[in-house]
């Protein structure tokens, strides 16, 4: 299968070509350094170098201009078309990866002013808070002609504050007689009053401030928390000027900020610049290096591995060893594959990518994957939507980055296999064209399946779905022989595989055979004694062997224990099989909703009105549709993968082929 097959590389070169060599293995994206803590005998004089500081510099550099961009789409918004995710990223030369190179110390400068400019708009904002605030705290005080500061003069003592209640000047000079009845000549003027607050200016002599103080606070007069030294009606004038300058700043530095808008696309590529410098010097601390030479290793795809020995000691004079593991352990792994499996390839990684001595599943597995993913959303104009769709983008977006391609293209034959499955199924947004035909147009037009209509027979679907898990988990056993095989495990591809071939596959013939299955079924399959007597003996002969080897690594009365537990797990089997009606389920859903909806839609009858309602039911209750079973397929058919037929051979456990590469975000290489 498409594992691509791993060479240990190893490059001994000058010190001097370091940068240029590092350059082009990063463009290249072809070596996965993995440098030994110990190589080769403690390497003499090989010492590894401290880069951290100068990584977290250029980081720091990277996440500046990423910030300084956030700053600017907020004040200049880009133009940004609705499908912009899928155009993918920009394509740069060589050359003009070098001019952004060279222009990054101008572009950094950009970044900063940009980010002073947005700090200096969030300061002013918070000003323009803090005066408004004091404004709000001002208003009851408006009519006050004096600083809210003023403690009295040389013979009167005055006190401006509020009580937490509404009061009339009445009110507080009668509560102050009682309760400093000794303070004479005190008068009270009320500034503003409210439900919950009265602000007043008390003014007494001062011989009697102390006692009326006492008696005020004991009223629940309190004092401003920030008293303004020139009158309230003066000290809102100075604050609504601060406020119209502090506008005037960030309007200014608004202004400022969007005159960097033709800048975006180069701030964005000298981000990619300095993350790429960042992963430069992550390398360049895991090299082993001398005063004068240095050395580097890891893992090379077998295909490209000759090809870049030949450049690096032509170019650079470099001595390159290639060789193949020994050991296949902790290899990293990279699959490989066609135009038709390839989409699958990320179902696989979601999973676990091949482990030690598995192969790739992918070949196999895309073939029922498209096909349980339309079985159970089987609808020919859901399918046609989908692959329509998904083929627009593919034709259109052609720079649409390789995962998302991948996976458009997954759903692309995804659609065409739900095509598929609604013409045999007869299924075309339900029973659209019935109900169209016979409601609008008075003349009911039956569009009949090519094979059966699954609402009318369930049973058969059932059937089939099971009939199709038998074949699906019989492929996973299939994959198990295959994968021992190759290691030279033939026993062990009999006794873990073969045997079960046996015991399930003669099981299921023998009660297919019996009346009372095939009258509960509605089969008429004419099974000769002579079959099923050769399928119980095969299942007879599987369930020895499976008892007499599962626990072969064992002895005696263990043995034989484990032999019994091994053959308990034809119960597994039933689970799996039974597993399998999802896609009756999935399938019968699809259709129900669909005729639901476009029942619906014909509440109204034919006229106007009902035109109107009917097309309205008919896009939003099948685009509901579409999506929530476009979500259902797409869960239950990987869980199908995952659950039964990985469960049957496959590991997983593989670590993912990382090479050292420009791993940008906003460009990406057109050339080496």
């Amino acid at each position: 299968m498409a594992v691509v097959e791993m060479r240990r590389i190893h490059v001994y070169a000058l010190k001097n070509n370091r940068k240029k060599i590092l350059e082009m293995l990063q463009r290249k994206a072809a070596v996965e350094v993995n440098s030994p803590e110990k190589p080769m005998d403690e390497m003499g004089p090989f010492a590894k170098t401290d880069t951290a500081s100068a990584r977290q510099t250029f980081e720091k550099n990277a996440q500046l201009i990423v910030n300084a961009v956030e700053i600017l789409d907020r004040y200049a918004v880009p133009d940004k078309p609705m499908l912009a995710m899928l155009e993918g990223r920009t394509g740069i030369t060589a050359q003009q990866y070098d001019e952004t190179a060279a222009a990054a110390p101008e572009l950094n400068k950009a970044a900063s002013r940009l980010v002073a400019l947005g700090k200096r708009i969030a300061d002013q904002q918070a000003e323009i808070a803090r005066f408004e605030t004091q404004l709000e705290a001002l208003k009851p005080w408006m009519a006050l002609d004096i600083s809210m500061r003023t403690v009295g003069t040389g013979s009167t003592s005055v006190f401006i504050g509020s009580f937490p209640e509404e009061l009339t000047a009445a009110q507080v000079k009668t509560q102050l007689a009682k309760e400093a009845p000794d303070a004479s000549g005190v008068e009270v003027e009320v500034v503003s009053s409210q439900p919950q607050q009265t602000c007043v200016f008390v003014v007494c002599l001062g011989k009697y401030g102390m006692k009326v103080e006492a008696a005020l606070r004991g009223m629940g007069f309190t004092y401003p928390a920030a008293p303004s030294k020139t009158p309230p009606a003066q000290r809102a004038e100075t604050l609504r000027e601060r406020i119209k300058a502090a506008e005037a700043d960030i309007q200014s530095a608004q202004e400022e900020i969007k005159s960097f808008a033709g800048r975006r696309q180069d701030l964005l590529f000298t981000s990619d610049y300095y993350a790429m410098r960042a992963n430069k010097y992550q390398v360049l601390g895991d090299l082993w290096q001398s005063p004068h030479t240095f050395y580097l290793t890891g893992y090379v795809e077998a295909t490209t591995a000759k090809e870049l020995q030949e450049a690096l000691e032509d170019r650079y004079g470099a001595f390159v060893e290639l060789e193949t593991p020994a050991d296949k352990e902790g290899l990293p792994v990279k699959l490989r594959n066609g135009f038709f499996s390839a989409p699958v390839e990320g179902v696989i990684e979601g999973y676990s990518l091949p482990g030690k001595g598995e192969v790739d599943p992918s070949k196999v597995m895309c073939v029922f994957y498209y096909v349980l993913f339309g079985m159970m959303l089987s609808d020919a104009a859901y399918g046609f939507l989908i692959s329509l769709c998904t083929g627009i983008v593919l034709l259109k977006f052609k720079n649409i980055e390789e995962s998302l391609r991948k996976t458009m293209r997954m759903f692309f034959f995804c659609g065409l296999s739900t095509m598929f499955w609604g013409v045999l199924f007869g299924s075309y947004f339900g029973d659209a064209i019935t109900v169209i035909s016979r409601t609008f147009f008075g003349n009911e037009i039956i569009v009949q399946p090519l094979w059966f209509a699954p609402l009318e027979q369930p049973m058969r679907l059932m059937l089939f779905s099971f009939l199709l898990g038998i074949i699906h988990l019989f492929a996973g056993l299939a994959m198990q022989i295959y994968q021992l095989c190759k290691r030279g495990k033939y026993l062990d591809a009999l006794y873990d595989s073969g045997f079960w071939y046996m015991l399930v596959g003669g099981l299921i013939i023998a009660l297919v055979s019996l009346d009372m299955f095939q009258e509960m079924m509605g089969l008429s399959i004419a099974i000769p004694s002579i079959v099923t007597t050769i399928a119980l003996v095969f299942a007879a002969i599987g369930a020895v062997g499976i008892v007499a080897t599962s626990g072969r690594e064992s002895r005696g009365v263990k043995r034989f224990l484990k032999g019994l537990y091994g053959l308990y797990g034809v119960s597994s089997w039933l689970s799996d099989i039974l597993s399998y009606s999802r896609l009756l389920a999935l399938g019968l859903a699809t259709g129900v909703i669909a005729q639901v909806f476009n029942m619906l839609g014909t509440m109204a009858g034919g006229g106007v009105v009902g035109v109107i309602l009917f097309i309205f039911v008919f896009i939003v209750g099948h685009v509901l549709n579409l999506l929530i079973n476009l979500l259902g397929a797409y869960v239950h058919t990987n869980r199908l993968q995952y659950v039964e037929f990985f469960g049957k051979f496959y590991e997983g456990g593989g670590r993912k082929f990382q090479p050292f590469a420009a791993n940008t975000k906003y460009f990406k290489f057109t050339e080496e």
